[in-house]
């Protein structure tokens, strides 16, 4: 028996199995994010401490300290930050189930009228309103109304752990650098290298995300080299006065 218009229709709005940069949102922001931060975080707290005349073996532990901090600060901040945006799609997702018990009929045009904005007659739209309603309600209403899929769900705990992680490798980069640089030449070596290091994650994060690869290579290089001028500056007025 041939499939009827309407799951025709059904089939062409179901999440098909091609995969999309935007299933990977969640962890390439976290892991980007926290790469970064612990790339530029760090360098800027190596130069600015360099920069005010300390000594190698204090520029370690200060870098060493930052790492450690930065990350617990970064795992802390992203689980309290996508729990928050997981709490509010909960949040939705019971307003919209109550809604649902309360006045099916009401929900129900609701949904047809979001598929006839999207080009279907209403004959159609309510028809494919229908069908989806009786097979999962909620679910129907968390895509087409609320745009909750699986895809973007928040994931605290995995989001927190791929920051913390990103942040550490991003942090060890400079810190590297600190280990087999000469004292003399700390400083510049470590901007240097983590303005290579940065350019570097740019281009593989756009890469990976389908972005354009030079402006995000270009933007993340301009705001390390911005925060580590910053700091050696503010680093050398400090090391003068005290």
């Amino acid at each position: 028996m041939a499939p009827t218009r309407a799951q025709r229709t059904m089939t062409r709005l179901r999440t098909h199995p091609e995969r999309h940069s935007v299933s990977r949102i969640g962890w390439l922001r976290a892991a980007v994010l926290g790469a970064n931060d612990g790339i530029i975080s760090t360098a800027s707290l190596i130069v600015g401490v360099a920069s005010a005349a300390a000594a190698p073996s204090d520029v370690l532990v200060a870098g060493v300290a930052g790492l450690v901090a930065g990350a617990m600060s970064m795992a802390a901040g992203e689980y309290v930050s996508v729990s928050s945006q997981s709490d509010a799609e909960k949040s939705d997702l019971a307003t919209e189930g109550r809604e649902l018990r309360e006045n099916s009929a009401f929900e129900h045009r609701e949904l047809a009228d979001i598929y006839v904005k999207r080009g279907l007659d209403r004959e159609l739209a309510h028809e494919v309103a229908e069908q989806l309603m009786r097979k999962d309600a909620l679910a129907a209403h968390a895509l087409d109304e609320l745009g909750i899929t699986e895809a973007t769900r928040p994931r605290p705990v995995q989001a927190a752990l791929a920051s913390a992680a990103a942040f550490t490798v991003g942090a060890a980069l400079p810190l590297l650098v600190v280990v087999v640089s000469p004292a003399a030449l700390l400083a510049p070596l470590v901007s240097v290298a983590s303005l290579v290091f940065l350019g570097l994650l740019g281009a593989t994060a756009a890469r990976a995300g389908g972005a354009n690869v030079l402006s995000a290579t270009a933007r993340v290089v301009f705001w390390g080299a911005l925060a580590m001028a910053a700091t050696a500056g503010i680093g050398r007025l400090v090391g003068m006065a005290v």
